[in-house]
């Protein structure tokens, strides 16, 4: 073989490689980050989705139907995030002592604000806007 030709394959099997490992970096961060915009469904936009009752202090509430979590992290205080794990899109649990976990692979989300306290995952959950109207909860 010249050495042109040794070259050549070089730089193809390079540039192959490059792309191959590129390709692999990519799928690695989109699978460790995935981060859906909340969205209000459409039947429960404005809607009471659940009573001030239901949801503990420190606690929290899953709602199945719509992938919501709920969450009280201080009396009186609600909060509404999306029940889908950044990392790998399982359901997370319902909130305990002010912590979301993720059953899956032990994702650890803070109940006041969403933020990651423990990965893998990589990005927050995305919160809904609260509004507490009488006893019932509605996002908004």
């Amino acid at each position: 073989m010249t050495e042109e030709a040794v070259g050549c394959c070089s730089r193809r099997r390079l540039l192959g490689t490059a792309a191959l490992a590129s390709a692999g970096m990519v799928g690695l961060g989109a699978c460790g980050t995935r981060s859906a915009k909340a969205i209000v469904p459409p039947a429960i936009k404005g809607k009471v989705i659940a009573r001030t009752g239901e949801i503990p202090v420190g606690g929290g509430k899953i709602i199945d139907k719509w992938k919501i979590v709920l969450a009280q992290p201080s009396q009186g205080t609600f909060k509404a995030f999306t029940a889908t794990c950044t990392h790998q899109g399982c359901t997370v649990g319902s909130p305990e002592n002010g912590v979301i976990t993720c059953p899956c692979h032990g994702s650890e989300f803070n109940a006041t604000d969403g933020s990651v306290k423990q990965g893998p995952a990589g990005a927050p959950l995305q919160e809904f806007t609260v509004r507490v109207q009488g006893d019932g909860i509605i996002i908004e």
